[in-house]
């Protein structure tokens, strides 16, 4: 949130109201000890968007923010050996920062290219385009600490309709924007991974061992099984078999391990694509046949069986009555 109070004056409008209005306390803001419900945090951005009536809010609080909003994981990954290392710094230990979002590379479409992916974990999370591109801003901010001022990825990825002039993203990012897309993130060479860094070896082990105590406790599989499922729904694959393979598990141990949490794999695959039928119905325009690959669906009515399940009512039905509320 930092810079939030300050742009939204700025622009006219009531940081303190905004913020309460969000559940959030204005004292707060700044405190780094203190953790504010991610809930919260997108609800004061969105907000402040409407409020203020800016529709590139996200971006432009974004340009307030940097590496050092990430504390001592900024430390630990500035003071990494090389891109790569710094990339696996923030992958790892996120959670002390933020448990409720994900930073992630996974390879990219083509070869030698790396995808960057930016997630939100936690379930059914309001509308949050603008903190979507909040993110990707600050995202962006940490890329050019590490790479260069000019440095621009290949192509940046909204899950969202554009909510300016597509110029205004190519102008913003340096590279070409990707709209209603499964993930949000940027594709880059993956060469820029082997970018060599201004290492500090004492202070980096330090501040790692640091991080490695905030975030001693296993975290669960649910989170990692959610992520990897809608990493594999598009391609048809997400089965328990092939996800207990990535965690060197028998299916029958990751089924334990999801049982023991209060879960199946079944209602996680469902979950899954419960919420991503809603995102895309709700913030895009994308056809039913096109939603229907996104979410493994072998045929059109299978999602209009499953979207009467979950909402009571058809694809088309529940697009217009969530966009009308």
């Amino acid at each position: 949130m930092s810079g939030y109070s300050r742009l939204v004056e700025e622009l006219g409008g009531d940081p303190v109201g905004l913020l309460r209005a969000a559940g959030i306390r204005p004292q707060d803001i700044g405190e780094h000890e203190i953790f504010l419900p991610y809930r919260s945090l997108i609800v004061a951005v969105e907000l402040a968007a409407t409020a203020t009536r800016t529709p590139d809010f996200g971006r432009r609080l974004a340009l307030r923010q940097g590496i050092e909003i990430l504390g001592p994981l900024g430390v630990a990954a500035r003071t990494a050996a090389t891109v790569g290392d710094a990339f696996a710094i923030v992958e790892t230990f996120l959670a002390a920062y933020s448990p409720a979002i994900s930073a992630h590379l996974t390879a990219g479409a083509a070869t030698g290219q790396t995808f960057y992916a930016f997630e939100i974990l936690i379930e059914r999370p309001p509308p949050h385009p603008q903190t979507t591109e909040l993110s990707l801003g600050v995202s962006l901010q940490i890329l050019r600490f590490l790479l260069g001022g000019q440095y621009t990825p290949l192509s940046v990825h909204l899950p969202h309709e554009p909510l300016t002039a597509r110029a205004d993203y190519l102008t913003y990012f340096g590279c070409r924007p990707r709209f209603t897309e499964p993930l949000a993130g940027f594709t880059f060479r993956t060469a820029a991974l082997e970018r060599s860094l201004n290492q500090d070896a004492l202070a980096h082990h330090a501040v790692v061992q640091y991080l490695t105590g905030i975030t001693a406790r296993e975290p669960g599989m649910t989170q990692s099984v959610r992520r990897m499922v809608r990493q594999l729904l598009p391609t048809g694959t997400a089965s328990i078999e092939l996800i207990a393979d990535q965690f060197d598990l028998h299916p029958r141990a990751l089924h334990r391990r999801l049982s023991a949490e209060k879960t199946t794999f079944a209602e996680l695959i469902d979950t899954v694509r419960r919420e991503t039928a809603e995102h895309y119905l709700r913030d895009t325009d994308i056809s039913l046949s096109h939603l229907a690959r996104e979410l493994g669906y072998a045929e059109q009515s299978v999602l209009s069986r499953s979207c009467r399940r979950w909402f009571g009512c058809s694809a088309t039905a529940y697009r217009k009555t969530i966009r009308a509320r």
